[in-house]
């Protein structure tokens, strides 16, 4: 056959040889393509200090200032994104085939819903700290009710729904009601403060479609992540949307621990820093002269980091440095929490991501972590002049301990 000059021939490979380029650049999926047609910054990194710091530009879809922040390990497991709702005003109507959750990080307003065979409209009021979730493919509008910015922040399963449809004038205009997870019910947005076990794991879960305010609440006692911890996860509007709300006691900080990408973590309260690194450096990477290959994300009020990048796996530590406790809200999107992946139906599986190495967990003991890690963390704190309250109990190895 005849060749051209734009490279659309293919040539099939001699003996010895491969087909292919060999090297390529990893192409743009559908979503990807979507938020950059939207006019607005998308945000790509590891983390940022304060959503309050972002650029934001007029997104003439939502009727507001916005922007899509796409953090590294996230990319087509779940979206994000921040708006702010007009002084005064509204965002413009929106229904869409994703699920949605929301969290006010500023400001005063209410949220309508409705359905197309429902035209009565609910409407629940929000404030700063509120998290809630919008019924798939139900109508709603966000409304403004001071003269200042509402700042809102956004988890969507945008990137699940896109990739694999491809068609955004189906995504936003589907006309299928989902009355199995809303049917307008009259207490469907009415506060829940039930406490029960979550069906998978057992931890503290609250079914509710609407928290007021989660920066502040109260909050059970769970111990998984360090001492005091405390930890509550909720279900909401029957959606695959995981996330929880965790607090780690002032002075004290998390265990390093490892999973696959997907977790984000909004900070609520406090101020902190995360570091993670690649397990395949191991549990001491500073002691092993891998100094250079850890990253580290600074945050406070709005801050945001992934725990695991790139190509997950990674290690990552939490630690507080202010005298408020270290609040924050870990999101996963659908499905992919490493509990609630697809799998083998009834597989036995142990909650290894509360557990320590050498009893066949993902997390390292204080005794074993990297020296660098307290004694940074120790002068940290006087630095901020805040207590440390990690007793040096915590770095002895308990009798009995595996070898």
């Amino acid at each position: 056959m005849p060749h051209d000059n734009e490279g659309k021939h293919w040539h099939e490979p001699k003996a010895g040889e491969n087909a292919g380029f060999g090297k390529f650049k990893r192409p743009s999926m559908p979503y990807d393509r979507f938020m950059e047609a939207e006019g607005v910054p998308v945000f790509r990194g590891i983390g940022f200090k304060t959503v309050f710091d972002l650029p934001m530009a007029p997104w003439k879809r939502l009727g507001g200032l916005g922007t899509y922040i796409q953090l590294y390990g996230t990319e087509g497991l779940w979206g994000l994104y921040a708006v702010e709702v007009p002084p005064g005003g509204a965002l413009e109507i929106e229904r869409h085939l994703y699920e949605k959750v929301v969290l006010v990080m500023e400001g005063r307003g209410s949220t309508e819903v409705w359905q197309n065979d429902n035209a009565k409209k609910q409407t629940f009021e929000w404030a700063k700290g509120s998290l809630f979730s919008i019924p798939m493919n139900a109508f709603h509008r966000f409304v403004n009710a001071t003269n200042s910015p509402a700042v809102l922040i956004c988890g969507t399963s945008a990137p699940n729904v896109m990739n694999l449809v491809d068609n955004p004038h189906f995504v936003f205009n589907c006309p299928y009601d989902f009355t199995d997870r809303y049917a307008g019910q009259d207490d469907y947005f009415k506060v829940k403060d039930d406490l029960e076990p979550d069906p998978v794991r057992g931890l503290a879960m609250k079914r509710t479609n609407f928290l007021p305010e989660i920066i502040n609440c109260e909050m059970p006692l769970d111990n998984r992540r360090s001492p005091g911890y405390r930890r509550m996860e909720p279900e909401m509007a029957g959606q695959r949307f995981h996330l929880w709300i965790g607090q780690h006691e002032t002075g004290r900080y998390s265990k390093a621990h490892a999973h696959e990408s997907c977790a984000i973590l909004v900070c609520l309260k406090g101020k902190g820093y995360t570091y993670t690194w690649p397990s395949v450096y191991g549990t001491t990477p500073w002691k092993d002269g891998h100094a250079d290959k850890i990253m580290r994300q600074d945050y406070e009020a709005g801050g945001m980091v992934s725990a695991a990048p790139m190509s997950g796996d990674w290690y990552h530590q939490h630690f507080g440095v202010s005298k408020d406790p270290l609040r924050l809200t870990a999101w996963f999107g659908p499905n992919n929490h490493p509990a609630r992946k697809p799998g083998l139906p009834g597989e036995a599986m142990t909650d290894k991501w509360a557990m320590d190495i050498k009893k066949g967990g993902v997390a390292i003991p204080y005794h074993e972590e990297d020296p660098y890690i307290r004694k940074e963390f120790c002068d940290y704190m006087a630095k901020e002049d805040v207590p440390v309250r990690m007793e040096e109990k915590l770095y002895q190895k308990p009798d009995g301990y595996p070898a």
